[in-house]
């Protein structure tokens, strides 16, 4: 399950964890939220994060990378900051009772987007002036509910999918060498799954002091889920395979999807964190 933060201490948090937040729409929506974390099969350390706030409603997963340990500081460091920004500013949004007009979902976007841009800052500037860290840096999966609606934050490869019905719809763009060259028509996307060059990350969060962040915003349907979830999820799942796993709901469906990359290898850390609307 995901729980709330201490709201001085909002250290993103490994374990499972539960979150429920009642977002004040017309049609009263319940939004519930379950995350799970696991270091896999392969890796010594954990170096993914997640965070849970339900009094925001915001909902992080990171992905961190860098020698000596700076991949966990990188995620812990970019998704505390994403936090406290965003959780300072809420503010900005107005009457959280009112549906969002077009002026306060650019408000939204503009949140999102700054938060995830401080964070890049805090990650560069850490590793610039910590010895071993130089070149740290993390992916950021971010979703900010609010109201009637989602907006999405994304850098990098971790991703955000929608479950509607029986369809599993990726929302977020990889940011990857191999994404850019089947976009391109230089492979296919089979070619792209056993390419050596998969992993590698074309934006993140630290690699400079500015990244270009992808946002968007959704409207909120009752029924509909959310995963956001690392790499060493998604290498593992096919699409068609994501609303069958999550369907059970709740902690049971993240220690699924968790047990489901375990299985199939486990080489990276894994990931999950499911948001249920109703």
């Amino acid at each position: 399950m995901c729980a709330s933060l201490a709201p001085h201490s909002p250290r993103p948090v490994r374990e499972a964890q539960a979150a429920r937040l009642v977002v004040p729409s017309s049609s009263q929506l319940v939004v519930r939220a379950y995350g799970l974390s696991d270091v896999g099969r392969r890796r010594k350390n954990n170096e993914d994060s997640f965070l849970c706030d339900e009094s925001i409603g915001l909902f992080v997963v990171a992905d961190g990378m860098g020698g000596h340990a700076a991949g966990e500081v990188a995620s812990a460091e970019a998704v505390d900051t994403i936090h406290g920004m965003i959780k300072r500013d809420m503010a900005m949004l107005g009457d959280p009772n009112e549906p969002l007009d077009e002026q306060r979902i650019r408000v939204a976007r503009r949140l999102v987007e700054g938060a995830i841009q401080a964070a890049t800052y805090m990650v560069y500037a850490l590793g610039e002036v910590e010895q071993g860290r130089s070149g740290m840096g993390t992916t950021i999966s971010a979703a900010l509910f609010v109201s009637n609606v989602v907006v999405t934050g994304q850098v990098g490869d971790s991703r955000i999918y929608q479950i509607r019905g029986h369809q599993a719809l990726q929302l977020t763009e990889d940011h990857t060498l191999v994404h850019w060259q089947v976009k391109q028509g230089l492979i296919t996307p089979e070619e792209a799954r056993v390419s050596p060059h998969r992993n590698v990350i074309t934006r993140s969060v630290g690699g400079r002091e500015y990244v270009e962040v992808d946002t968007q915003v959704l409207e909120l349907k009752s029924g509909d889920r959310y995963l956001l979830c690392s790499d060493g999820l998604h290498g593992y799942l096919q699409d068609e395979e994501i609303p069958a796993v999550a369907g059970p709901g709740g902690e049971q469906a993240v220690a699924a999807f968790v047990e489901l990359a375990n299985r199939r290898g486990g080489h990276d850390n894994i990931t999950a964190v499911l948001v249920e609307v109703d």
